[in-house]
């Protein structure tokens, strides 16, 4: 049994429950796919740069603590305007928000590939961000009516598992873009796929609004969400270079520390606030997100320290880099909705733990025996499908996991903010991974890479064990 939801929580139920015939399925499985399709495009640009990273460097002539920002500013603005946009959605429409969103992100997309520099780029991708985040919670939004309530979890475990997907794909598309194109097309290639979106998504989608909607987030307590992660990266990626004991670094942690309370206290007072904290009375969504973010800070860390490693320590060719780690991917798109089927049946908490443990169990197969010499059949491939494994019973299983205990109606903000939490980790994780490798010479990089993969293999265990926190209200049910 689901605990019980605040009252806070369950007001403006969904107004229509969709009809059931055949007609109606077809159309309800055309929009999953069409909304499918659209957070995937959209999350396949959160790591679909990674394998470039190198090559962008060389182009533009820029150190890697320069040029992580090209990743950072796409992950903050995207955690940022991810809840304002569920509201514009719900107040102006789901439907036309969305539109707006996928051909913003196609026209931002053009931009990005054709900067003439990293601060164009850094500025493209903030404006591309801004509009993918337009996308992932209406995508969310407008299938929910189309399903009947029992068919729902189905469709958010789909749903994410595409999302989870185009995290999991993206290095092996860019590095064949960059490849056989230039690195440029790992942006220019969202433009056709956008417009067909938007080709069908004219005809398909129909409009819906929420009746009540009323008024906009809360703009400071939206820069404060943007400005926290942004000062907390600037201070970890900055501090090996600068000096920890700098007082640019100094400064920016204190103020990631002090603007945090400042932004809960700002949110509990606004009108508008960004985030409905009655949600976090509910214990699944409070752990689960608590679990995402963690875990997303090892995931997408280590997505960029393994492409990195294969093409700076083994040598390999971009090319060659994506084919190698190519087996986690695909184990991630083999086992993601068999997770969510396994989660229905055991319980989202014992897969997640068994997510975790298995992300662990290899990484530490790469710190222990990944070494200078390329052994990728004995020593990479094992720990690649291990990892693959922890990322196909996680990432999908949060993402319905987060919204399973609110009702329909907060489906929607429940997810962005579960999506929101996961760019924060993204942030944190490639924020981690420049301040602890460091610069290494050739002779010190394995250890450097070791010590990254130990530290992810940290949190990612941690991410699971987090599941098993005991309640801070015994009377309440906890996670299943």
């Amino acid at each position: 049994m689901p605990e019980k939801v605040p009252a806070a929580v369950t007001a403006d139920p969904v107004s229509a429950e969709p009809a059931q015939d055949p007609a109606a399925r077809r159309h309800a499985l055309r929009v999953l796919a069409l909304s499918s399709l659209g957070a995937f495009v959209v999350f396949l640009d959160t790591t679909i740069v990674n394998v470039a990273f190198e090559a962008i460097g060389r182009g533009f002539h820029v150190t890697a603590d320069h040029l992580a920002w090209v990743l950072n500013v796409y992950s903050l603005v995207f955690a940022a305007v991810l809840i304002p946009a569920g509201r514009l959605a719900d107040r102006y429409g789901r439907k036309r928000v969305f539109l707006i969103g996928i051909i913003g992100f196609a026209v931002t997309s053009a931009l990005c590939g054709l900067a003439p520099d990293t601060g164009a780029l850094i500025a493209g991708r903030a404006l591309q961000a801004a509009f993918a985040a337009l996308v992932t919670p209406t995508s969310l939004a407008l299938l929910l009516p189309e399903f009947p309530p029992a068919q729902r979890p189905v469709a958010i475990g789909t749903w994410g598992s595409m999302s989870a997907a185009a995290a999991a794909l993206g290095p092996t598309l860019g590095a064949l873009l960059t490849q056989y194109a230039s690195w440029r097309w790992v942006f220019l290639v969202n433009v056709p796929i956008c417009a067909v979106i938007a080709a069908f998504g004219l005809r398909l989608l129909r409009e819906s609004r929420d009746r009540h909607s009323r008024g906009l987030p809360d703009l400071i307590g939206v820069l404060l969400v943007a400005a926290i992660p942004a000062a907390l990266s600037l201070g970890i990626i900055e501090g090996p270079r600068w000096g920890w004991s700098d007082p640019r670094v100094i400064g920016a942690l204190t103020l990631a520390a002090l603007l945090l309370p400042a932004f809960v206290l700002r949110d509990r007072s606004a009108a508008q606030p960004v985030i409905d904290f009655a949600l976090f009375r509910v214990r699944q969504f409070r752990l689960v997100n608590a679990a995402t973010m963690v875990f997303a800070t090892a995931f997408y860390g280590t997505l960029l320290s393994n492409i990195i490693f294969l093409q700076t320590v083994w040598h390999y060719s971009v090319l060659r880099a994506a084919l190698a780690t190519t087996p986690s991917p695909l184990v991630v798109t083999a086992i993601a909705r068999t997770a969510g089927r396994l989660s229905r049946t055991h319980g989202a908490r014992k897969i997640l733990t068994a997510g975790a443990v298995c992300w662990t169990a290899g990484l530490t197969l790469s710190a222990a025996f990944v070494g200078v010499s390329p052994h990728w059949a004995t020593h990479w491939l094992p720990a690649a499908l291990l990892t693959g494994l922890g990322i196909g019973l996680t990432l999908p299983v949060q993402s319905a996991a987060a919204v399973q205990g609110l009702p329909p109606a907060r489906f929607g903000l429940g997810s962005a903010i579960n999506a929101s939490l996961r760019q924060l980790g993204a942030v944190l994780g490639i924020s981690l991974f420049v301040a602890v490798l460091g610069t290494p010479s050739a002779a010190t990089a394995v250890a450097s890479f070791h010590r990254v993969w130990w530290l992810f293999a940290a949190l990612g265990l941690a991410g699971g064990l987090l599941l098993w926190a005991p309640p801070l209200y015994p009377r309440r049910q906890e996670l299943s």
